[in-house]
C-alpha cells in the first residue's frame, strides 16, 4: 500500500473506507484535541503574570558562544521548571525557534559579556556544570538557595573566569566512552535533579545524608 495512506482500524482486508490520508487524520486529531483543550483566554502578559507566582528560586545562565541551537533548547527546558530568569551571556545570535515559543514566557536577561553577567547575579551563588573542574556530582551536591545554574558551550565549557566565581562546580556521572553530554541534555538533567528534591514524589533523604538522595533498589 502506498505510503500516503494510513490504515484505520485493524484486522481483515482493507475496504474503501478503511484508509484515510494522513492530512485528513491529522486535522481530525487536531480538531478533537482543541475541543478538549480550549485555548488560553488571556493575553501573553496575563499568562506571564500567572506564571510569576509559580517560579522557583533558581535561575539558569548559558554561554551563547558556539551554542546557537542549544540556547534555544535550554530556554525550552528551563521553562518546564519555571526558573526565575534565564541569563544569556554574550552577543552571538541563537536559534530562537528551538525554544518552541517558550522564550515568550520567560524572563530573559541578556548580558553582553562575562563581567555584565557577574554584575547581574552579584550576591547569588553560581553552580557551574563542568566535568573536568567538578568537586562533586549532581547527585551529591548541596544546591544553595537562590542559585544560578551556569552552563558553558559544547566545545569550551564554562569560561575560567566564571568557574573561578562559582560557589560550586558539579558534574554528571557518565559510564560510556563519550566525553560529555549535549549541553541542553545536561541542563535538563541538573534541573530535574534539583526539582526532584523539592517534589514530594521525589524521594526522601538516603542513609548517606545527602539531601534528596536515596539508595538504589
Amino acid at each position: 500500500m502506498s505510503g500516503d495512506l494510513t490504515r484505520q482500524g485493524g484486522g481483515g482486508e482493507p475496504s474503501a473506507q478503511s484508509w484515510v490520508s494522513p492530512s485528513v487524520l491529522s486535522r481530525a486529531i487536531l480538531a478533537a484535541a482543541m475541543a478538549r483543550v480550549p485555548p488560553f483566554e488571556m493575553t501573553l502578559e496575563e499568562q506571564r503574570g500567572e506564571l510569576a507566582s509559580l517560579r522557583v528560586d533558581m535561575s539558569v545562565a548559558v554561554v551563547r558562544a558556539k551554542n546557537p541551537f542549544n540556547v534555544g533548547t535550554i530556554i525550552r527546558v528551563a521553562h518546564s521548571f519555571l526558573v526565575r530568569e534565564i541569563f544569556l551571556i554574550g552577543t552571538e545570535p541563537y536559534y530562537e525557534r528551538a525554544s518552541m515559543g517558550m522564550h515568550r514566557y520567560e524572563n530573559i536577561v541578556k548580558c553582553p559579556d562575562e563581567d555584565a553577567f557577574l554584575e547581574a547575579v552579584q550576591g547569588r551563588p553560581l553552580v557551574s556544570v563542568e566535568r573536568d573542574s567538578a568537586t562533586t556530582t549532581i547527585w551529591q551536591a548541596d544546591y544553595p538557595p537562590n542559585c544560578v545554574l551556569l552552563l558553558g558551550s559544547e566545545n569550551d565549557g564554562v569560561p575560567p573566569k566564571l568557574l573561578d566565581a562559582s560557589s560550586l562546580v558539579v558534574s554528571i556521572p557518565m559510564y560510556g566512552v563519550n566525553h560529555s553530554f549535549p549541553v541542553s541534555v545536561a541542563a535538563g538533567m541538573v534541573l530535574c535533579e534539583w526539582a526532584r528534591r523539592r517534589d514530594p514524589r521525589g524521594g526522601a533523604c538516603g542513609p548517606d545524608g545527602h539531601p534528596g538522595t536515596r539508595p538504589l533498589a
